[in-house]
């Protein structure tokens, strides 16, 4: 089989400019994963903070299937980029086959059991108020079906980055977007004729959107030709590289699940001071996004740039790598303190132009905005740790310090800091989760180098 030439090989030329070449396209796919919430809160707090509050809790099973969609993602990519680092390219299309059908089995069985309860999952938060609860799970029962065909799009995403090249996937979810754009405010305010559905038109926005992303994904792959997506997806079960998948996937993901679950419990304290303060946490998570959508997709292109290095042998631009996305990192999360704390109450009008959810919106946005720099230092990191292979160490930092968030908002929201007391729990765990991340890392570098 002729080798056809990477889109950008990793492995060569000027390193600041490989890592921005791959991640620019990555961080623009990640700011559109975000728009398309962006994009149905902006429209939906138009209809008030309540429906907000629906759409924010039923948001949250789409946050935890994240965490089941990096078991099937993270190994692919780290694989196909290692493989043809190694100029493997059987290997790298055994591990696309693998993600994909991983894609589809954990897609299908998350999709079936979030609808199934959805009621139960719903009532988990235990908000006190009926209708809340049945936008809830209006919006829930839609969007629910957008899971089975986000999680080929994400797997289709990250092993094609793998493969060095970020300008498709960034093209394709763009298509995505601006269909997610157009239909939120026709379904939404029934606008050319269509009915008025509320938060279900948004769903259903959400659902057309991902579903064109993956025939897009589909047709398209065939006529590039990549030569990492060979193999046929269903004449053969991938079991070995389901596994190889799996294992490296496995951490990330399970860190991804806790920490989704941890949240909800928190949403559920948050609860106590009623829907505003529910639709605060959603939009303030949609807005913080932007630090760490942009961290996880600067992650994710220094997660190949390592993994193919890795592959090919080449430490010292494993360690080069790593150093200058570290230092790009700091420069964005010291800019993106800074937008958090000063401009806190216009960014949070833009959302919800109600003047009591304003005041708990700028509290939440500049308790959250002091630690945005270690919040992008953590996420870095752990792409690096990816890309290496080794995903144990930033999991289990993540999941200890989440799950310490719980006992530490209890308590503090109990004091005079009242709801901010949960704010402070989320802020104060992120630095320290930056600040052990790195540190840990530093030390498995050293002893990658010093490996001979």
């Amino acid at each position: 089989m002729k080798r056809q030439r990477l889109e950008n090989d990793l492995i060569q030329g000027n390193i600041t400019q490989s890592l921005f070449r791959l991640a620019l396209p990555v961080m623009g796919t990640s700011f559109i994963q975000m728009a398309y919430n962006m994009v149905d809160t902006i429209w939906i707090g138009r209809l008030g903070s309540g429906e907000v509050a629906a759409v924010g809790t039923a948001g949250f099973y789409l946050w935890l299937a994240f965490g089941v969609i990096l078991l099937a993602k993270i190994g692919a990519q780290v694989n196909v980029a290692q493989s043809l680092g190694r100029k493997d390219e059987m290997a790298a299309s055994a591990y696309s086959a693998a993600g994909l059908q991983g894609a589809m089995f954990f897609g299908l069985t998350y999709a079936t059991l979030v609808f199934v309860f959805r009621y139960q999952l719903i009532g988990f938060f235990n908000i006190n108020d009926a209708v809340v609860n049945s936008q809830a799970v209006a919006y829930l029962q839609i969007v629910v079906f957008a899971i089975f065909f986000s999680f080929i799009n994400e797997v289709f995403s990250g092993i094609i980055i793998g493969s060095g090249n970020s300008s498709f996937p960034f093209k394709v979810n763009m298509v995505g977007l601006m269909t997610n754009i157009v239909l939120d405010p026709i379904l939404i305010f029934g606008l050319l004729g269509m009915p008025r559905l509320g938060v279900k038109g948004a769903a259903i926005a959400t659902l057309t959107a991902q579903i064109l992303v993956t025939i897009i994904y589909i047709v398209f792959t065939k006529k590039q030709n990549f030569i990492f997506l060979k193999a046929k997806l269903f004449k053969k079960l991938y079991v070995k590289e389901i596994l190889d998948n799996a294992k490296i996937g496995f951490p990330i993901g399970l860190h991804s699940v806790f920490f989704t679950f941890f949240s909800m419990v928190l949403a559920r304290i948050v609860a106590e001071w009623g829907p505003t303060a529910i639709a605060i946490q959603r939009v303030g998570g949609q807005i913080e996004s932007i630090s760490w959508r942009t961290s996880d997709g600067f992650s994710s292109s220094l997660s190949s740039f390592i993994g193919q290095n890795h592959g090919a042998r080449q430490k010292e631009r494993v360690k080069l790598g790593y150093l200058k996305s570290i230092k790009i990192m700091t420069v964005f999360g010291l800019a993106t303190s800074f937008l958090l704390i000063v401009l806190a109450e216009p960014i949070m009008g833009v959302f919800i132009p109600e003047s009591q959810a304003i005041a708990l919106g700028r509290d939440y946005l500049r308790i959250l905005g002091l630690s945005q720099l270690f919040m992008c230092l953590e996420i870095t990191t752990q792409g690096a740790f990816s890309g290496l292979g080794i995903t144990k160490p930033p999991a289990i930092i993540s999941i200890l310090f989440n799950a310490a968030r719980i006992p530490t908002a209890l308590y503090l929201s109990s004091t005079v800091l009242g709801l901010n007391g949960v704010w402070w729990s989320v802020s104060g765990t992120s630095i320290f989760k930056g600040i052990i991340v790195v540190t840990w890392f530093m030390f498995v570098l050293k002893k990658y180098l010093g490996d001979s």
